[in-house]
């Protein structure tokens, strides 16, 4: 007797556990399906491609960051390496058509930073432009140019315990022109309260911080949290002003890879800020870029780590718009950009570098498994135009109406 009585419970908690999972299924389906947008795909367009620097097999080049200057000519910095050493930075100006290596221009000292370096321009009260490089070690590592390249200076490491140098700087006052910038990263918090920088991990989590400076980058002030959530690694943060540049919104990935991208809001100049919210499933990916493209549209660039997703692990883009984000709304559309060959097959690429030029044309580019074969890494370039993306968009959801 008490033997049926364990079958009979055994298969009624079961049952409980089915329906449960089924209303949860039901509730989030589209972390498998994502039917509500179309996923367009230009990725095997190679005439649309420019390989900036190809892998070998022996040489891996990685984690790439772009600066677009007012003339519309590009900076580019990367690493050799998964997080390796840094040096090699590249001109273009053709708006990506053509680069050329200046690695020679930067101090010796730069080539032992290492870890994704980040390049920005930021304006002092004065006009004057500074092109800054971070690098997360030692200690988050820069060199500045005054000049758009041509020389660069070795300055004393900023001292901030992180995981990864500034992935977002943005302006503090974005309507003045008065040298003060918001400068976002990521850190590791270990359980005991313990910030780490640079050594292995044990326990903890993740947690964006930001830290200011009022002198376009010289100094900058003590870091402070803004985003961090127990059981989620909060990393990578993206941050952009809405339309009206009355709001802020930072993006971020979530690292544990569990769930959703997540983003937080400050309406007061990034003093405080929101709980993190999720974002939808079609943002959900690693190392968001994003640019406008229109006045109240978004591109956005990221590494697809949507559940099920059947682009996860490749270079992606988003189009929407900036309320997609705030309500977790899916967006007008996503496109494959380019298709990672790295194994595992979640990928290993993003870290892009986005352009946005007057006439509409866009350049996405990442470091990625470029083909099947022995080569590493190489950075990779794609060329587009917003029009050509949505007469494509337009076309898929004609063709599915039908079916």
């Amino acid at each position: 007797m008490q033997k049926v009585h364990v079958v009979f419970w055994g298969r009624l908690l079961t049952s409980v556990v089915l329906v449960v999972l089924a209303a949860v299924c039901a509730l989030d389906s589209r972390c498998c399906a994502q039917e509500e947008t179309p996923t367009i795909d230009i990725s095997q367009d190679l005439n649309r491609h420019v390989i900036i620097a190809a892998g070998t097999p022996e040489i891996y080049q990685g984690h790439p960051y772009l600066v677009q200057n007012p003339d519309d000519s590009l900076l580019l910095v990367w690493c050799i390496n998964h997080g390796g050493p840094a040096g090699p930075i590249a001109y273009s100006s053709d708006r990506g058509l053509t680069w050329t290596r200046i690695d020679a221009n930067a101090p010796e000292e730069y080539r032992t930073h290492t870890n994704c370096p980040s390049i920005y321009r930021l304006v002092d009260v004065q006009g004057h432009a500074w092109h800054w490089v971070f690098t997360s070690q030692p200690w988050l590592a820069r060199i500045v140019s005054g000049d758009g390249g041509k020389t660069w200076e070795e300055k004393a490491p900023l001292g901030f315990a992180n995981v990864m140098a500034f992935s977002s700087i943005v302006p503090k006052n974005p309507n003045l022109q008065d040298g003060c910038y918001i400068g976002f990263f990521h850190r590791l918090l270990r359980n005991d309260g313990v910030v780490l920088n640079k050594e292995p991990r044990t326990n903890g989590r993740l947690e964006v911080v930001v830290s200011e400076t009022e002198d376009a980058g010289f100094t900058w002030s003590e870091p402070r949290v803004i985003a961090s959530v127990e059981g989620k690694d909060l990393c990578e943060p993206c941050a952009i002003w809405s339309p009206d540049n009355k709001e802020l919104c930072c993006l971020m990935r979530e690292n544990t890879h569990k769930g959703r991208s997540m983003a937080t809001f400050s309406s007061d100049a990034g003093q405080t800020w929101t709980q993190p919210q999720d974002v939808s499933w079609e943002l959900t990916g690693d190392r968001h870029i994003a640019r406008y493209i229109g006045e109240n549209r978004l591109f956005i660039a990221f590494r697809d780590q949507a559940l099920e997703s059947p682009t996860r692990g490749h270079f992606l883009g988003w189009v929407g718009s900036y309320d997609d984000i705030k309500n977790a709304t899916p967006g007008e559309y996503r496109v494959k950009l380019l298709h990672s060959y790295a194994k595992p097959w979640v990928g290993d690429c993003g870290y892009s570098g986005v352009g946005v030029f007057d006439d509409g044309s866009v350049i996405a580019l990442t470091y990625i498994k470029y083909r099947d074969d022995e080569d590493k890494h190489s950075i990779v370039e794609t060329r587009f135009t917003v029009e050509e993306l949505d007469a494509m968009a337009s076309e898929y959801a004609k063709a599915n109406e039908s079916k």
